[in-house]
């Protein structure tokens, strides 16, 4: 138990250390709130204009779209930070204190969902600010906003699996980008799924960021029963499915980060 209440004390310690770092780096929460926002703007007066869709206007539709894309480009801060402190030195110090192994990722992650808190904040202002609006209860939004903040805790845990095995900013950026642009835009994020030619709808149908985004559409009351019901199984239970993702990539993840993390403070 002391030990247990050590590793969340060091956690903390982290967390906080980064959350300061972000502070006196306005920058890098800034390319990740500006790029959405443009993009909430653009689709909404340039081409929301042209897309017509039944029963439901596009700032509803899009809205939660651009909410998991906000998430998933936050966290790719988690990676580029940790490479960044394995090219400046910084995991080395902290070998030498006495302190949770752990504490070095669980606070990095920690302090990332501050992040991503304030970024859907944000997202969410300027949805109000261009129409979007919530249709459901209190309690089914306020499960769609905490759906949105599991998704991002344990989607960090996967760039910071990636961040430690390529371990440089050029490289991590590059590789995130790569991975991030077709996991956003193959998806139901802007366009329907249905749409789509035959093997592009089912990698969108399959997309776990398609199936975010249909959950948080559910919950967020951004469906209309003009539209055609998704047929694909992800899609249909959404909601759980979504879960289940997110604990997923949790369990897989959070242990494989810890052996990287572990093999890159012993060289």
């Amino acid at each position: 138990m002391n030990t247990l209440h050590l590793a969340v004390a060091d956690g903390v310690t982290i967390a906080k250390r980064n959350a300061l770092k972000i502070r006196r780096a306005p920058d890098l929460l800034g390319g990740v709130v500006m790029m959405p926002i443009v993009f909430v703007l653009l689709f909404t007066y340039v081409f929301g204009s042209m897309i017509n869709l039944p029963g439901i206007s596009y700032g509803d539709y899009m809205l939660p779209g651009i909410f998991v894309m906000t998430i998933v480009t936050s966290a790719q801060i988690t990676g580029y930070t940790l490479t960044l402190d394995l090219q400046k030195g910084i995991f080395d110090r902290f070998r030498t204190l006495p302190m949770s192994p752990s504490a070095v990722l669980t606070g990095q992650t920690v302090s990332d969902l501050i992040m991503n808190v304030t970024s859907i904040v944000t997202m969410v202002l300027v949805g109000l600010l261009v129409g979007w609006r919530v249709h459901s209860s209190p309690g089914e939004a306020a499960l769609g906003f905490l759906m949105l903040l599991l998704f991002a805790y344990a989607f960090s845990w996967v760039t910071a699996t990636v961040a430690l095995a390529l371990r440089t900013p050029e490289v991590f950026n590059n590789v995130a980008t790569l991975v991030s642009l077709p996991l956003v835009f193959l998806s139901n994020a802007f366009v329907d799924s249905t749409l789509l030619p035959g093997p592009l709808r089912l990698v969108a149908e399959w997309n776990p960021v398609s199936t975010l985004i249909q959950a948080a559409r559910e919950l967020f009351g951004n469906t209309s029963a003009a539209m055609p019901a998704p047929t694909a199984w992800p899609l249909r239970h959404a909601v759980p499915v979504s879960l289940l993702w997110s604990v997923v990539l949790l369990v897989v993840f959070v242990p494989l980060a810890m052996r990287l993390y572990k093999r890159a403070v012993s060289r």
